[in-house]
């Protein structure tokens, strides 16, 4: 019997489970929330400690995964704005629907930035499309409409919007032909920007200044960013109370334990420094549990590095159908089925992430900041090739720290403004007002400012890579195996960057304005 599949993915949504308390040093920020419902599923099945995205973006990451391939084998689904599918591309929604007679459907966001319509889940191949989506502002609609500040009133208007989530997936159970398994992918957005300022503590009853002493070293320890960080945490809250309703739905029909249910995100938290868009762990890192009785056993806790992308073979394979022979992506099916917890695969001990272009006006030409890099559990290996230009974006005049600045409003709302590839945040905004305070100006400059073409980082006395030893002659042997693994990798998958000249990410359409389908990122 072919099992359904479930895909939880949330938008932005990091390391931020209160199942992994017990795996992290102590002051993580995942102490201050409790996620019962993800970690139901991770004690039922398996928790992942060292899972990647492919690339900390939103559309290369989700091409990646729907693919099975690296992102830069996705053609312009590896870029943000500017975005197209390749319809020539296998897909792993797609040939479970024509191979494996599953029922596909979806709710909230799949792929972007074209319209799902782009999307090789979208469209008329597409048998079911739900309507709705203020789930996806969850923090703003439940304060517009919690009739006054009563725990009443906001609770009545979470439980409306929780009941977005039921009906359509009913609407979708019913709509499924009979004895259909389904394929079925809940894409809530809402831990992506923007989210309503002091939310966390209104909605949740996060107190920011819990997060004291919590906050990575990089970021400045003050109440405006401990806020913003609470409020995310709301937002992170809502997207387990979401897989709640999916699990009472998934029980109330018999289904729940015919299914594969994974749970996860594409990128860390956005709008604060070196999270979203950077390779470091706060950008890279993400949750990951699964669940499937009769094949995952329960209370498995998985060492293995694994990249997102494995995720569409995985899927291929869980549904009985051959796996595309253009999935570069390596099935997780051994790890699920294997007994025991720890590293199951020995081979599996790094993961190679990069990126190109996220917004397309970020810098002059529409240029990208190409990177590679290689986590393994003990270091990051980062190569940035072209150091020249801003990580971040062009500053727009705000590198000199004594220029003035836009006001604080419009650097919170307004990602374009400067240093667009951070989006717009009270963090953002708060950095570039404080960036000549003398505690701050070294902090700004490691996150805001430009880096050089190599970065390693020790995470046994660095968890926060804060230093760079790149160039410090006590890690030579180090960077230089690190950097023969990395660029081994990146030429046996035909990575551009190494295998064409010019390449094609500083050329139009991969460098040019966005196609007219494409819409800019929030």
């Amino acid at each position: 019997m072919k099992p359904n599949i479930l895909f939880a993915f949330a938008d932005d949504w990091g390391r931020y489970a209160s199942a992994y308390v017990q795996h992290a040093q102590p002051g993580s920020l995942n102490e201050l929330i409790a996620t019962p419902n993800f970690d139901r599923i991770a004690a039922e099945g398996a928790l992942f400690l060292n899972a990647l995205v492919p690339a900390p973006s939103c559309t290369p990451c989700r091409s990646s995964i729907l693919a099975g391939q690296y992102f830069w084998q996705t053609g312009l689904g590896a870029i943000l704005q500017g975005a197209v599918w390749d319809e020539d591309i296998p897909t792993f929604p797609l040939e479970l629907e024509a191979k494996g007679g599953y029922f596909v459907g979806y709710q909230y966001k799949v792929w972007s930035p074209g319209r799902t319509l782009n999307a090789p889940i979208g469209g008329a191949r597409t048998r079911f499309q739900p309507a709705g989506g203020n789930f996806n502002q969850f923090s703003h609609w439940v304060t517009a409409n919690a009739e006054g500040a009563g725990v009443e009133g906001v609770e009545g208007a979470k439980q409306a919007l929780y009941a977005e989530t039921r009906e359509n997936f009913r609407a979708f159970l019913a709509a499924r032909p009979v004895d259909a398994p389904f394929c079925y992918w809940w894409g809530p957005t809402n831990t992506h920007r923007t989210w309503e300022r002091g939310s966390g503590k209104a909605l949740w009853g996060i107190e920011p200044d819990d997060l004291a002493g919590r906050l990575p070293a990089f970021l400045p320890d003050v109440h405006d960013i401990r806020e913003d960080a609470a409020d995310y945490l709301g937002e992170c809250l809502a997207v387990d109370a979401g897989l709640g309703i999916l699990l009472e739905e998934l029980d109330a029909c018999g289904e729940l334990d015919n299914t594969l249910l994974v749970v996860s995100g594409d990128h860390g938290i956005p709008g604060m420094p070196r999270a979203k868009c950077n390779l470091y762990d706060i950008g890279c890192e993400v949750a990951l549990a699964v669940r499937w009785p009769g094949h995952v056993a329960p209370g498995r806790v998985v060492d293995d590095f694994v990249n997102l992308m494995d995720l569409g073979p995985t899927f291929c394979e869980a549904g009985s159908i051959d796996i595309p022979k253009s999935m570069t992506g390596r099935s997780l099916m051994p790890i699920l089925e294997a007994a025991g917890s720890g590293q199951i695969e020995q081979e599996r001990d790094f993961v190679v992430t990069g990126r190109e272009r996220h917004v397309a006006f970020a810098r002059a030409g529409y240029l990208p900041y190409p990177q590679r890099s290689l986590r393994t559990r003990d270091f990051i290996y980062i190569v940035n090739f072209e150091p020249d230009r801003w990580p971040m974006g062009d500053p727009k005049g705000l590198d000199d720290h004594s220029a003035t600045a836009p006001d604080f409003e419009t650097l919170a709302t307004n990602t374009f403004v400067a240093y667009a590839e951070i989006d717009a945040s009270p963090t953002k905004a708060w950095m570039i007002h404080h960036r000549e305070d003398l505690d701050v100006e070294p902090l700004f400059d490691l996150s805001f400012g430009k880096r050089p073409r190599e970065e390693l980082y020790d995470l046994r006395e660095d968890p926060h890579y804060m230093h760079n030893v790149a160039t410090d002659p006590a890690y030579a042997n180090i960077r230089g195996r690190m950097e023969s693994q990395l660029l081994a990798v990146l030429r046996e998958q035909a990575d551009p960057r190494l295998m064409e000249q010019p390449c094609r990410y500083e050329l139009e359409p991969y460098a040019g304005p966005p196609q007219p389908a494409s819409t800019p990122a929030r």
